[in-house]
């Protein structure tokens, strides 16, 4: 069995994606980075002294579903069996892979016979606690898996015998949604998506951690806002997407405006960038945002 990773870079802080590549490096047999950075990182991360890689660098931005694609198809053309994913800020132990692929394999042959996608318990890496979902429930719980109607991309451990019945990442998410997305879409065409119960992977939710009356809340770039509120009119368009996330994701936007506008900086841009979000979603405009648009 053939293990390669694909690995996104998006102006990484260089320590913490060193030690990111340096640990996968030893635990894949293939090695794909993907560079939305404006500048390249090749250099700055020594990836010359890595067996098995490969580099790819889009000073544009892809964007992340087209990054994943890139790494994912690259995989294939090696002849991996399997394929990991991982954003720049994720940090595991040695022998996570290994483990990893051996509860998927046995998964397969005593709880989920159908299941194309693994990932791990995350640990936020603000918080120090793993995050379990509040309002998604396991459709169904064994020993050390549960069936899950999603994971996230990071730590995702994709069967690539499946890959072209289901289909690559929507690039027309561009970034935000495309892991649910997908697993939804696999989950469609009759396949399970686990969440490992006892493997864990420390992972940053956000850009940071703040609190107002009691809640914490996750902090994100003003230009992530767009993309956030933009996909959730895209997706609640199809069938396959939870009508729970549905109606969640539009329960709680009026809360989201307000806390963007009033407890957090660049108000006014956070403002544009969620109203524009919205009117590019309900005209079904999707891709990157446009250059206009961009303009604080």
């Amino acid at each position: 069995m053939k293990i390669g990773a694909v690995v996104i870079l998006y102006k990484p802080e260089l320590n913490e994606a060193k030690a990111l590549l340096d640990n996968l490096a030893q635990q894949v047999d293939a090695l794909c980075i993907v560079d939305n950075s404006p500048e390249s990182t090749y250099s700055q991360l020594a990836l010359a002294g890595y067996e098995n890689q490969i580099f790819f660098h889009f000073p544009d931005n892809i964007g992340i579903a087209s990054a994943q694609n890139v790494g994912l198809q690259h995989l294939l053309k090696d002849g991996c069996d399997f394929g990991l994913l991982f954003d720049q800020d994720s940090q595991f132990d040695i022998g996570f892979v290994a483990k990893l692929a051996e509860l998927f394999q046995k998964s397969r042959q005593h709880y989920l016979p159908r299941l194309v996608a693994l990932g791990p318990s995350l640990m936020c890496s603000y918080t120090k606690k793993i995050v379990r979902p509040k309002i998604q429930t396991e459709i169904e719980q064994f020993d050390d898996i549960s069936s899950v109607p999603q994971i996230i991309a990071s730590g995702m451990m994709i069967d690539l015998h499946w890959l072209q019945q289901i289909g690559l990442k929507d690039d027309a998410l561009f970034i935000d949604g495309v892991d649910h997305e997908w697993c939804w879409r696999a989950r469609k065409h009759g396949f399970s998506v686990g969440l490992a119960l006892d493997i864990c992977m420390s992972h940053k939710l956000g850009d940071g951690r703040r609190r107002f009356a009691g809640i914490t809340y996750k902090v994100g770039a003003p230009v992530r806002l767009y993309y956030q509120f933009r996909n959730i009119f895209l997706l609640s368009r199809r069938s396959y997407v939870p009508l729970y996330w549905k109606f969640r994701n539009f329960a709680v936007m009026p809360l989201r405006i307000f806390t963007n506008c009033v407890l957090l900086p660049d108000r006014m841009m956070r403002l544009r960038y969620m109203l524009q979000g919205i009117i590019d979603g309900m005209l079904n405009r999707s891709g990157p945002i446009k250059a206009s648009a961009k303009r604080p």
